[in-house]
């Protein structure tokens, strides 16, 4: 007798034999939505509330800061330490930057995943920012506003080093 829910057979035919860790993936939703219950939890025993909207220039803030953490956080040097455990090293793509692959197996292996992806960890990034701007926003507007600077900083070296090879070139 079947209790609705997708069976064995169906992970398999999704998966066309490639390895893909389903059930680590969604220990990992399941993480990821638990600590959004936990968030709420704490909004309330605090007595902040949710904002009926977001400010268009929290929004861009904490776009510009997820954007640069979630590139830090995913492929600079500086923070191999944190995905060592999960990851291997491909090739040192530059003095800062590295290329890195997902190492082992099951839930390590979608960690490594999670850490090697700016795009996937970027939605975590920009959740913790936003529960930040609701439970400490003063600490989350400084915090964002540091790597927001650092994303308009990096923009404009990649502008002067294009113009610098469009007038030597």
């Amino acid at each position: 007798m079947s209790d609705g829910g997708p069976s064995e057979a169906t992970f398999e035919v999704y998966k066309q034999g490639e390895d893909i860790p389903l059930s680590s993936y969604g220990l990992l939703a399941g993480a990821f939505n638990l600590i959004f219950a936990v968030f709420l939890l704490a909004a309330r025993l605090s007595g902040r509330s949710i904002p009926e909207r977001v400010d268009a220039t929290d929004i861009a803030l904490l776009g510009m800061a997820t954007h640069k953490l979630s590139l830090v956080g995913s492929q600079d040097v500086i923070t191999s330490p944190l995905r060592a455990p999960f990851t291997e090293l491909r090739e040192k793509e530059s003095p800062k930057k590295v290329d890195e692959k997902p190492r082992g197996e099951g839930l390590r292996r979608s960690v490594g995943e999670l850490l090697t992806c700016q795009f996937c960890l970027s939605v975590w990034v920009a959740s913790f920012f936003t529960y930040g701007l609701v439970l400490a926003p003063r600490v989350t507007r400084l915090v964002a506003a540091l790597f927001s600077v650092v994303t308009v900083s990096d923009h404009l070296h990649q502008a002067y080093k294009a113009l610098m090879k469009e007038a030597s070139g």
